[in-house]
């Protein structure tokens, strides 16, 4: 049968589409053509925020019209927090859990024989741990090392979609590093729910997978992590990048917020003291580190006072870009329970709107400070308008007129002026 998938949310989310997309391909199926009409769609959704369901939803119905007569099967995120929502959408005909997702092929080989429409275990009790990596991008792939998430912070229902924290084995981590190399990856993202809480399921440590990673002998390759809590980005860590072989000056850092009381209401386990002793701790010994952060904006209890103070704080940070999140009520949280202060709606865009302009500026800042610099580009195979584009290790766009024979491959340039 001819199989598509559409992913929507986070870079797991992906590489865990191409894991199920695999197993199909081995089965005999084949992956609908672009505009060709498909037997079977498989939708893996995000919930990170109403608006994620929202664009789920629309998602369903766009894939629907697109195949009228195919077999449509929503899994992910949104189908683990709100399968009955979903299996009351026109058009569904099934409904598959977190756990579930990965028995798909066999789901598939089965479907004849089906007779529930949702397919959900209780994912809090899951142990079982998928392997994936996305082999779809010619340049990156993105390495599952670790899902679920034990944090329970008051506003996230990540831990209820995506269950408790599991991993899988160091040994097997570096197998699969390996073979996405030999395949032809230039560049491995380590991925996960809370990659810095590696270890839980195998008596290993997270800095224990850096440096079995680190240590694998081929050299035409370089490593990033994704996502990880301030409070178990510890200094070895950073310091460990700081001098490996293969891992780039690149760091993602969760904030959430710059108000120490509302980092308190958040549930979060480190305060901005914490934060900022790491961001400083990167500049110190990474000059050129690239520094994201993800920013949560308007969550209840943020009062006119926490967030000057928290807009103050960001300002002071030395930091590179802003991932910026817009809070939206989730069931079954406990923020919920709580008696604060709720942000208004045109309030909670106009803050929005704030941290993206501070975040467009510290970008333009970034860039405009290594300028001059020599570095290493790994070139991509996307074309516009007659050209190319890269990122250095220190995640600087930049581009070049199109050469076919520079895509993925690695270049020592200078940065220039863009």
């Amino acid at each position: 049968m001819k199989i598509s998938f559409t992913t929507l949310g986070c870079k797991l989310n992906f590489a865990e589409s191409s894991a199920l997309g695999k197993a199909l391909l081995e089965r005999g199926h084949t992956r609908a053509a672009r505009g060709e009409e498909a037997d079977i769609c498989v939708i893996n959704t995000c919930s990170v925020t109403d608006a994620a369901d929202h664009k789920d939803r629309q998602m369903i119905h766009r894939i629907r019209r697109q195949n009228p007569n195919a077999i449509l099967i929503v899994t992910g995120c949104y189908a683990q927090l709100k399968p009955d929502e979903i299996a009351h959408i026109e058009g569904v005909d099934y409904v598959l859990g977190q756990n579930e997702k990965f028995n798909l092929a066999q789901f598939v080989e089965e479907l004849e024989n089906r007779k529930s429409k949702v397919v959900i275990s209780p994912i809090r009790e899951v142990d079982d741990f998928y392997g994936a990596y996305n082999k779809d991008d010619r340049t990156r792939c993105f390495l599952k090392v670790q899902d679920g998430c034990n944090y329970f912070c008051s506003y996230c229902t990540i831990p209820l979609a995506r269950g408790k924290s599991r991993n899988p084995s160091i040994a097997s981590l570096v197998s699969q590093a390996e073979e996405a190399i030999r395949g032809g990856a230039k560049e491995i993202i380590l991925s996960g729910v809370n990659i810095g809480d590696f270890g839980r399921s195998t008596n290993e440590k997270f800095i224990d997978l850096l440096r079995a990673l680190d240590s694998i002998a081929h050299s035409d390759f370089r490593m990033r992590i994704s996502s990880c809590e301030p409070n178990l980005l510890s200094d070895e860590i950073i310091d460990f990048v700081a001098h490996s072989r293969h891992f780039a000056p690149h760091f993602h850092i969760p904030l959430q917020s710059g108000s120490n009381t509302v980092l308190k209401i958040m549930g979060r386990r480190y305060t901005r003291e914490l934060f900022a002793e790491r961001v400083a701790h990167i500049k110190t010994v990474m000059p050129n580190a690239f520094i994201g952060v993800d920013c949560m904006v308007g969550v209840r209890g943020e009062s006119a006072e926490c967030w000057t103070d928290y807009v103050d704080f960001i300002e002071s940070l030395p930091v590179s870009q802003l991932h910026v999140f817009t809070y939206s009520e989730r069931a079954n949280t406990r923020m919920l329970e709580m008696d604060l202060e709720v942000v208004p709606q045109r309030e909670r865009e106009r803050r929005s709107k704030q941290l993206h302009a501070i975040s467009a500026r510290k970008t333009e800042e970034f860039y405009r400070s290594q300028e001059g610099r020599t570095a290493v580009v790994l070139w991509e195979a996307k074309k516009t308008e007659g050209r190319m584009s890269g990122f250095t290790e220190n995640y600087v766009k930049v581009s070049c007129p199109f050469d076919k024979d520079k895509v993925n491959t690695f270049e020592t340039i200078t940065i220039r002026n863009r």
